[in-house]
């Protein structure tokens, strides 16, 4: 386990370094002029002019990627173009926010899907196991903006039962800020569900037809204490590199819901960012959100050789 976890953190600074030109590069391509954004399409030519050379915008790339990296790992982030605040303070922000409604996705998917994945796996081919199967699926194929919209058209504009918006007013009560976030948590939950079950369900079926799992029910224990003692560890173990690839696509499905929803989080705050060419903010959250990505990963793979210590992630020795 030490080796293994040496070695990946070995692998991250390079990782970084190739994440961040990465980055550097997409940002730079995506299409528009901050300082026409910024002054408007009144402006001159020669103000426009002198805004992009007050920004550093006529510098060489190789110049300004390299002040940006050594910026960046330094906390010198600098300021938004378009909104003139600091850019790491935003950022750091906006992350917070998103992480609270990842978390709560999270929280909420690992039971859901777990217990969905064993329930199919005990039942495999009866009725139980084709609707959660099926269903599963379905859901998983929708996608969460189209999801988000169907709730937010049934239960909030129908039904009244939750905000439309996942915006709490200042000052509100905890029960009040988790009603507003009850519906993008729930779109986040129902894109997820249905995967990470079916892999909870291959493990159960496997470890249900184990010989040892016979023996134990030939030995008289019950069928719920045969699952919670001997099935339920087992049916984790794949369920768990799942759970972290869908960590990643719960990254990646913020942005379209926190627009729907009207949440200040930071897929919101790429989007824009991008569509302004407010390239200090997009760089930084694209930073950010790859450096997060790589923890999952690590987070995932630490979790997986924890539960089954005989994976050999890379050949490597425990």
């Amino acid at each position: 386990m030490r080796r293994f976890l040496l070695r990946r953190l070995a692998a991250i600074p390079l990782t970084l370094l190739a994440v961040s030109l990465l980055v550097f590069a997409a940002t730079e391509l995506v299409p528009g002029d901050v300082a026409r954004t910024i002054l408007g399409r009144e402006a001159g030519e020669e103000a426009v002019s002198r805004l992009r050379e007050q920004l550093g915008l006529d510098r060489p790339l190789a110049d300004r990627y390299a002040d940006w990296l050594s910026g960046f790992f330094t906390g010198g982030w600098g300021d938004s173009h378009t909104l003139g605040v600091p850019v790491r303070e935003l950022v750091l922000g906006r992350l917070a926010d998103s992480l609270v409604l990842g978390g709560l996705a999270f929280a909420l998917l690992v039971p859901v899907a777990v217990t969905l994945g064993l329930v199919s796996g005990v039942n495999h081919d009866r009725a139980a196991d084709r609707v959660i199967s099926v269903t599963g699926l379905a859901l998983g194929a929708i996608p969460e903006f189209v999801t988000g919209v169907v709730l937010l058209v049934v239960f909030a504009v129908r039904l009244r039962w939750f905000p439309a918006s996942a915006q709490a007013p200042d000052g509100a009560t905890i029960s009040t800020r988790l009603g507003h976030l009850a519906l993008p948590v729930i779109s986040l939950v129902l894109l997820c569900t249905g995967y990470v079950a079916r892999h909870v369900r291959a493990g159960t079926v496997a470890a249900v037809e184990s010989p040892y799992v016979r023996a134990a029910e030939l030995r008289g224990l019950g069928r719920a204490r045969v699952v919670r003692r001997h099935v339920l560890r087992n049916s984790t173990v794949p369920a768990t590199s799942a759970l972290g690839v869908q960590l990643q696509f719960l990254l990646g499905g913020l942005v379209a819901v926190e627009l729907l929803f009207n949440y200040p989080g930071i897929g919101a705050l790429l989007l824009q960012s991008a569509i302004d060419k407010d390239l200090p903010t997009l760089q930084a959250t694209a930073m950010v959100l790859g450096i997060l990505y790589m923890l999952i990963i690590l987070v995932a793979d630490l979790a997986y050789r924890l539960l089954d210590p005989r994976i050999r992630l890379g050949g490597a020795a425990a």
